[in-house]
């Protein structure tokens, strides 16, 4: 587990009529505010990434098809300094992955179809607080 990464275990509540997927309440040991939330959709085999936020708090889940999250610490003198940590979040590993800031994060879609996640921000989109790095930038093999 990188520091500053936090996996918690989210409800589902099964309904003839349609499923509900809990994602974060405001009493949620991890919630750092709220700035927007949004979804994004990545496409089977595709990868999105590497970004750094330097103030906003990730908050994300996948409630339709299968993402895999990399997160690869490079801040000097972490304890997980040099680290990545992969998870893969669906609806059948429903969880939320919380991400502190300065810690670069990639994901790919891992099923055919549409692949989902929500990410509900502790603030809202602010394009000076972010870096953008190549895919080849970290030492990553992706298949």
């Amino acid at each position: 587990m990188i520091d500053g990464v936090e996996l918690s275990a989210l409800r589902q509540i099964h309904h003839p009529k349609g499923d509900i997927y809990h994602a974060l309440k405001e009493t949620d040991a991890v919630f750092n505010g709220f700035g927007e939330a949004y979804f994004s959709f990545v496409k089977s085999g595709e990868i999105k990434g590497w970004k750094k936020h330097t103030k906003m708090v990730l908050n994300l889940v996948v409630p339709q098809g299968a993402v895999k999250f990399v997160i690869y610490d490079d801040r000097a003198g972490s304890k997980t300094q040099g680290q990545f940590m992969n998870v893969e979040l669906s609806p059948s590993n429903y969880q939320r992955i919380t991400v502190q800031p300065n810690l670069w994060v990639a994901f790919q879609g891992m099923t055919s179809g549409d692949n989902m996640l929500l990410n509900i921000a502790s603030i809202a989109h602010d394009p000076s607080e972010s870096r953008n790095a190549e895919l080849g930038a970290f030492d990553y093999c992706w298949s």
